[in-house]
């Protein structure tokens, strides 16, 4: 009689045929993926796949041992989370400049030859098509997927690496035999429209949602809690940038580099070419723009970069967006609508605009029943009336405006737009300056419209960064007569606020807590924070590092704070403005009473300790963040950079810093820990100020 074999699959043995016949199917079934997905060379038959990928998911059933993160039959997706997290990238996903015509992209060409001092004919630019879908990235250690994530706002994106798992066309483990050590690819994740097709077939017969465009649908599939619904998608994720890589693979072209990432086993664009000379780029985009109707998928346009690496990293960035690329957008599409009535939106800097509300129509995918008409001169231009046919534009994520008036079918009910002389929040008079096309509400920040917006901005992830303070909460506080001002926040009391709907009393303590730690903050970010007309978070860090004080920023005249870095007469003339009104000086003074602060010091005019060096963070920081530190060595006169070369002055290495790291060390660059780091600041800071602003709360009052 046999004996039965009782060992658990966990404590199996594992017979080495077994092991290698695992092998070899999933070295099949990658190839077959890799063909079927990404080269479009199906090498399989659909039943032979199925039949291979059961025959391994059995020896898996079996032989727990087999199954590894990047087997195929992982591909199906775990079972759901409770959320995303968040996920800060390692080099920031930047958007792009968009140039709208031929004379644009020419001009473009014409700027980078300039900046490279060369002729234009002789630049080597690559052109591939701008996919309409969701952006992300892949991040790749030793050959392996470790993770993925969304764009989210350029800096911190979300955590969907078990969704990206489950793309065919995402490789779990980069072929070849030498994967870079560190390896982070950027690409979109698109739809293709017959596979969108089928997908709002299959919701009309089931009676659940369907999909407006592929981009929506493509982004909601990524964003799945179940990743085995994402996997049920088709989804294709198309390579086109390689953000990071280690080794550095050496003085590569982008077009080179694309070429390297097919090898390593990602779909990239059949469309990219190399191109010489802005007629030859123009030609490009014209062309694209031609036959983007037989592509199978949508784009939006073009990208255009310059090709060499190396000419990349000399042209650099300015503010959000690289100098050496741009996006080439197709003439929009347009569609023909009646204009039922016009309302007039008031908004946080107090501006009044005339929003269209139209019978609903689809234009480009999306379903449009409001456009912006702009202000009373665009009226007056369009000659446009409620009750006319007017024909409406949507180029990619712009808001849909009025582009066009048929007067033949203008209806004898027709009425004219009457702009309000009053606003429509606060009955405050409206204002239209000399020089200014836009009307404004006088009422400030005694305008409830105004209110909101400003108290949303000031709360903001980027401003002050108040946790739990969301937008229906602030309509509340404002509806309720609570908040008048951003300093009203510091004074609400949790058992009040335990008297709101859904708000429970754990939720309102913590939304206390989060604003005494609110309290604490840096003086570009309250500069932020105030909302002031034109004055973003990369001018407000300029002014904070420029004049080191709240005071000095509110004494400066226009032609000080013209010399600021990024600002100009107009936002010059903003700031001025801002802090010399009288209801913001009482805001601040108020703000100031309720214990807000930051650390100040006086600057001292004339040469900085770090002026002239380019400096690199890496790794985290327990002290302070690394945008803190980034502020600091700005405020001393540093560059602060994103990457390790020669001309890099000193690297500051924080916990878990890597390949930077490495390559400083590779280099000889001076490495300073978190330690080193801060006692440096503190000496360089000592000794280029005067002394701290240690002001009494009654005099800050007054500032």
């Amino acid at each position: 009689m046999c004996q039965s074999d009782s060992s658990s699959p966990s404590t199996r043995p594992l017979p080495a045929a077994v092991h290698g016949e695992a092998h070899a199917l999933r070295t099949a079934l990658d190839e077959a993926n890799y063909r079927y997905y990404v080269r479009d060379e199906p090498t399989l038959t659909d039943a032979d796949y199925d039949r291979q990928l059961r025959r391994l998911q059995t020896l898996e059933e079996e032989y727990p041992a087999l199954v590894t993160p990047d087997s195929p039959t992982q591909r199906v997706g775990a079972p759901p989370s409770g959320g995303f997290p968040e996920l800060e990238h390692a080099v920031p996903m930047l958007s792009l400049d968009n140039a709208f015509s031929r004379e644009e992209i020419v001009a473009f060409v014409e700027r980078v030859a300039e900046r490279l001092e060369c002729s234009a004919e002789g630049i080597a630019f690559s052109g591939e098509p701008k996919l309409d879908g969701a952006a992300v990235s892949l991040v790749y250690e030793r050959g392996a997927l470790v993770s993925g994530a969304t764009r989210g706002d350029g800096r911190t994106g979300e955590d969907i690496t078990s969704n990206l798992r489950t793309l065919r066309s995402v490789p779990l483990t980069l072929r070849g035999d030498n994967p870079p050590e560190l390896l982070e690819v950027r690409g979109e994740v698109i739809m293709r429209h017959a596979g969108f097709e089928k997908l709002n077939l299959d919701a009309r017969e089931r009676d659940t949602k369907v999909f407006a465009s592929p981009r929506n649908a493509a982004a909601g599939s990524l964003r799945q809690l179940d990743p085995r619904v994402t996997a049920t998608r088709p989804l294709e994720f198309h390579a086109y940038q390689a953000a990071r890589i280690a080794p550095n693979p050496g003085d590569l072209t982008h077009s080179e580099l694309m070429a390297r990432l097919a090898g390593l086993g990602f779909r990239v664009s059949r469309e990219l070419e190399v191109l010489k000379g802005p007629d030859a780029v123009a030609r490009y985009c014209e062309a694209l723009g031609e036959t983007r109707d037989a592509l199978g998928f949508d784009i939006d346009g073009a990208v255009i970069k310059v090709d060499n690496l190396r000419q990349q990293r000399e042209l650099g960035f300015v503010a959000r967006a690289p100098r050496w690329a741009t996006a080439y957008k197709f003439p929009a599409q347009e569609e023909i609508t009646r204009l039922n009535e016009v309302e007039f939106q008031v908004g946080r800097t107090g501006a009044i605009t005339p929003v269209a509300r139209l019978e609903p129509v689809t234009v480009a995918g999306v379903i449009v029943s409001n456009a912006t008409l702009h202000n009373a001169d665009e009226i007056a231009r369009l000659d446009v009336r409620i009750g006319d046919t007017v024909t409406i534009r949507r180029a990619g994520d712009v808001i849909p405006k009025v582009v066009r008036v048929d007067a033949d079918k203008r209806p004898a009910s027709a009425r004219e737009i009457v702009f309000p002389t009053r606003c429509p929040a606060c009955d405050s008079e409206i204002e239209r300056l000399e020089g200014e096309v836009v009307a404004r509400c006088s009422g400030g920040l005694y305008c409830p419209a105004q209110r909101k917006e400003a108290l949303k901005h000031f709360a903001s992830r980027r401003a002050l960064d108040i946790d739990g303070l969301g937008e229906k909460l602030i309509e509340q506080l404002v509806d309720n007569g609570w908040i008048e001002t951003p300093a009203g926040l510091f004074g609400l009391e949790a058992e009040r606020l335990q008297t709101l709907p859904r708000m429970g009393e754990k939720s309102a303590h913590n939304l206390i807590e989060a604003l005494e730690k609110a309290k604490a903050t840096t003086l570009a970010r309250f500069i932020y924070a105030l909302g002031i007309r034109e004055v973003g978070e990369a001018t407000a860090a300029s002014l904070a590092a420029h004049f080191g004080t709240l005071k000095a920023v509110q004494a400066a005249e226009r032609e000080a704070l013209e010399a600021v870095n990024d600002v100009g007469p107009i936002v010059a003339a903003h700031v001025h403005t801002f802090f010399r009104q009288p209801h913001n000086q009482q805001t601040l003074a108020a703000l100031r009473d309720a214990g807000v602060h930051w650390d100040e010091r006086e600057v001292i005019a004339g040469p900085t300790p770090l002026e002239g060096q380019t400096w690199v963070l890496t790794g985290t920081l327990e002290s302070m963040t690394r945008d803190e530190g980034k502020a600091r060595l700005q405020a001393l006169g540093a560059k602060v950079a994103g990457s390790v070369s020669k001309k890099t002055a000193c690297v500051v290495a924080g916990d878990a810093a890597g390949s930077k790291l490495e390559k400083a060390r590779a280099l000889g660059v001076k490495v300073l820990d978190e330690a080193g780091f801060i006692a440096q600041l503190a000496e360089w800071e000592n000794a280029t100020a005067e002394a701290p602003n240690d002001v009494s709360t009654d005099e800050q009052s007054n500032h």
